[in-house]
């Protein structure tokens, strides 16, 4: 069993069993945000879905309106103008064919890959080098696409791509700790929205089960679910 550090030990003293108002809950994460290096906000969402069903399943992309806090390295491999467009549009790395083998020569100098439709028939190669990393493009991830440039002004601003994993459970970055508490609100808030909005056709019964939120190396904090889902956006701009 891992050992819990002394400095983990002490912050969980600070959570108290129970669910917390939203904003108390960021204000708390944030106090406990005490690495030494500057933590990220991550929320742990259990949703009343069992992702082994075709219908039962959530893939889907998130615009975080006070962004990630992180520089996202956009590549993008196209064919003929849309290079040159995708390079104007602020691509980080882009290239047709020889990009996608120097990709399969382990080249992974990015954090997003955007490709168009007509090459994704050579990128499906890529798709056992990719796929665990969570880089194979997508239609419904916003990553298969001949619009570009919004492609790579989205995704730089702070657009996520995200889904439920084998258990039903989200687990996604939605800023940084040393964000203010109520810009983590307003991301969390376009967060639980964007989940609400996607809901799986085949989710019966109670569809948000728990939310938790911490900082990268600090303890969970368990958020309120109806008090987040009854905040209106006005309250959290």
């Amino acid at each position: 069993m891992k050992k819990v550090s002394r400095r983990l030990q002490e912050l969980r003293k600070k959570v108290e069993e129970k669910a917390y108002q939203p904003l108390d809950a960021l204000n708390l994460l944030k106090e406990t945000a005490t690495a030494k290096f500057p933590e990220s906000a991550e929320a742990h969402i259990r949703l009343g879905i069992d992702p082994k069903y075709a219908d039962q399943q959530l893939r889907t992309t998130v615009v975080l309106p006070k962004g990630t806090g992180q520089t996202v390295r956009v590549a993008v491999i196209a064919r003929g103008e849309k290079v040159t467009e995708a390079s104007n549009a602020g691509a980080d790395v882009v290239g047709s064919e020889e990009l996608i083998d120097e990709i399969q020569k382990g080249r992974m100098d990015f954090d997003k890959l955007i490709a168009t439709p007509d090459v994704m028939p050579q990128v499906a190669k890529l798709g056992k080098l990719l796929g665990p990393r969570g880089l194979m493009p997508s239609p419904k991830g916003g990553t298969v696409t001949f619009d570009l440039a919004a492609a790579i002004a989205e995704f730089k601003a702070g657009k996520l791509e995200f889904r439920a994993d084998r258990t039903g459970i989200v687990h996604i970055l939605f800023g940084k700790a040393s964000f203010t508490a109520q810009d983590l609100l307003v991301n969390l808030k376009a967060l639980q929205e964007t989940i609400d909005r996607n809901r799986p056709s085949g989710a019966k019964g109670r569809y948000w089960r728990t939310v938790y939120v911490s900082s990268t190396m600090g303890p969970s904090i368990e958020v309120d679910i109806s008090a987040l889902r009854d905040l209106k956006v006005t309250e959290a701009a």
